[in-house]
């Protein structure tokens, strides 16, 4: 049984970006593992009284977590122990206790440990940019390849290590078919893409988008009502979520690209 291992930054990151290979995986009767660096702490607060939930966010964050991770086939699932750095710019950005913040050394540590626990075949994290530029999906970027240098040097690497992107291709895609509102709140600016040029694996998760996005639903403190997101039509939806993209980072292809299966050439 091979182990697919992603490192994540808060809870709900998980289920949109890598849902659907991770319920793939487990179909396929991989084993999947879940590292998450914050419990989110800082994130908005919707369907919720947010005076009350506020001091316990990462509680009910966790909790959120744990009922996705079920949706999603998660046989483990750890937290690195970092707070939610918040955005550049923001107090919380400043907090010592942030995964932002901590020591670059500690954090791969720290993610070393369970990597030499699980020796995963394939490992999942974010590309350089942190997709949208959060300093914790950064931070996450950073602390998985410094916890790989290091087990590299013990006599170990996975098979292969995958980020998961956004072509830029894709991305216009998307811009095109958004309502107005989506397009004023400036999404676009945020989320650049990664040239398609890079783009190297494409996972077809068409039959999965509705457990995607029940999964992402469980982060019931996440979802707002209102939203352009919550709003869109299916099929906009289906075209934003039904592919899921990947940039192989360490290893070698496992067929032609672009690969259809992390698991390519792994078994």
């Amino acid at each position: 049984m091979s182990t697919l291992l992603l490192v994540h930054a808060h809870p709900d990151d998980e289920a949109i970006s890598t849902g659907g290979v991770m319920m793939k995986a487990r179909a396929a009767g991989h084993r999947v593992v879940l590292v998450t660096g914050t419990r989110g702490e800082v994130g908005e607060i919707y369907n919720m009284d947010e005076q009350s939930i506020r001091p316990r966010l990462g509680e009910v964050r966790t909790n959120e977590l744990e009922n996705a991770s079920r949706l999603l086939g998660v046989n483990r699932g750890e937290f690195l122990g970092y707070r939610d750095s918040g955005m550049v710019g923001t107090a919380d950005n400043e907090n010592p206790k942030s995964f932002h913040r901590a020591s670059l050394g500690e954090a791969a540590q720290r993610l070393a440990a369970i990597l030499r626990e699980e020796k995963p075949e394939v490992v999942v994290t974010y590309a350089a940019d942190g997709t949208y530029g959060h300093p914790d999906h950064i931070k996450a970027h950073q602390a998985t390849n410094a916890a790989l240098d290091l087990l590299e040097k013990e006599g170990w690497r996975p098979r292969k290590l995958y980020y998961t992107v956004i072509p830029r291709s894709a991305m216009k895609a998307f811009m095109e078919q958004l309502p107005d509102e989506a397009r004023r709140d400036n999404i676009g600016s945020r989320i650049q893409g990664t040239p398609d040029e890079l783009i190297t694996t494409k996972v077809d998760v068409s039959d999965l988008v509705d457990r995607k996005r029940g999964a992402f639903a469980a982060h019931v403190s996440q979802n707002d009502p209102n939203s352009w997101f919550a709003t869109i039509t299916d099929q906009i939806y289906r075209l934003a979520f039904g592919t899921e993209y990947y940039q192989l980072a360490r290893g070698k292809p496992g067929s032609e690209l672009p690969e259809t299966d992390l698991f390519a050439g792994v078994g």
